[in-house]
């Protein structure tokens, strides 16, 4: 989907002024955006509403000064496609969603300014020098850090005392995918639990290891952070019910597509929080000098209509907690 066509889409959610400004014009500046979400996805639209609202409260509006590139896709192929789509007209700033856009970029340019949001290890990844100093043409936020995976296994089995197994949904294709796996199994023990690594590949695949998982008792899952997963979560939440095992997510998106129960950090934050940094880009700063941030809004968000389904109670506590409860 091109620009004016996703422009088109968003109408609803902002403001996207087309009209030349009667004024003096203005250098326009052209800003890449790669996510890897689909272009119908609504969590797309919805992510990236406060991005380009966000600029456009710091002075940058579409078709007067700035002009956006917007590009999506989940599969790593077709985001390789759109790096060089994005990077042929010499973008002076690229929003890049997640590791598999972030490290497709940084393959192809060392010169173009890349913000990137939801990356959980930019450090491991190799896409900056450090979090306090990045050193290359690449900044942004991260998604959270691995150690948030003890307090998934910690909330499963606060929902479920019996719990003895959990599969755990990664993506071993990125680096997050091994980090996120390992900081749970580092917790598991001391919890009396054995996990399971559930690699995704394909959605037989994941239908396969999930029935099999959930052929013994005392089973529970959690889902960590990748994009295949997220573009999955429809189908991941319906197995999950199917097969009677109660679920932490990593984002509030897989509760409202019917999942249990999520914990993680705000990413419609980090969309606006990405604005800002793209404002001072192009008014001349380095990415190299921006120092890469961590979340400062985390979400319990809890679906009380599933946990009935699947005959749990939620303890009360945890209610208490939550930011929201679907019901």
């Amino acid at each position: 989907m091109r620009r004016r066509e996703f422009i088109t889409v968003l109408g609803g959610a902002a403001a996207w002024p087309l009209a030349a400004s009667a004024q003096q014009p203005e250098r326009m500046r052209r800003i890449g955006v790669l996510m890897t979400t689909a272009a119908d996805d609504p969590e797309s639209q919805a992510r990236l509403a406060p991005f380009v609202n966000g600029l456009k409260e710091m002075g940058w509006t579409d078709g007067r000064n700035v002009q956006f590139d917007f590009r999506f896709g989940t599969d790593i192929a077709t985001t390789r496609t759109h790096v060089t789509e994005i990077i042929a007209p010499s973008p002076d700033a690229i929003l890049a969603q997640g590791s598999q856009a972030a490290g497709a970029l940084l393959q192809v340019t060392h010169t173009v300014p890349i913000v990137f949001v939801i990356v959980p290890d930019p450090v491991g990844a190799g896409f900056v020098a450090s979090l306090a100093r990045p050193g290359g043409n690449a900044t942004g936020f991260l998604s959270f850090e691995y150690s948030i995976g003890a307090k998934w296994l910690e909330l499963l089995k606060e929902i479920m005392p019996g719990m003895t197994r959990a599969a755990v949904i990664r993506d071993p294709a990125i680096s997050a995918g091994l980090g996120q796996f390992a900081a749970i199994q580092a917790v598991a023990p001391p919890l009396g639990v054995e996990v399971t690594p559930v690699n995704v590949r394909d959605p037989k695949e994941i239908e396969r290891d999930i029935a099999a998982f959930a052929r013994l008792s005392n089973g529970g899952l959690i889902v960590t952070g990748s994009a295949w997963a997220a573009g999955h979560r429809h189908l991941i939440a319906k197995l999950a019910a199917q097969h009677k095992l109660p679920a932490v997510y990593v984002q509030r998106i897989y509760v409202e597509a019917g999942g249990l129960i999520s914990y993680g950090p705000n990413f419609y934050d980090q969309f606006r929080r990405a604005a800002g940094y793209v404002d001072r880009i192009l008014k001349g700063e380095k990415p190299a000098d921006l120092p890469v941030q961590a979340p400062t809004k985390y979400e319990l968000v809890i679906n009380l209509k599933t946990a009935k389904a699947l005959g749990h109670d939620m303890p009360t506590k945890l209610l208490a907690l939550a930011d929201e409860v679907i019901e």
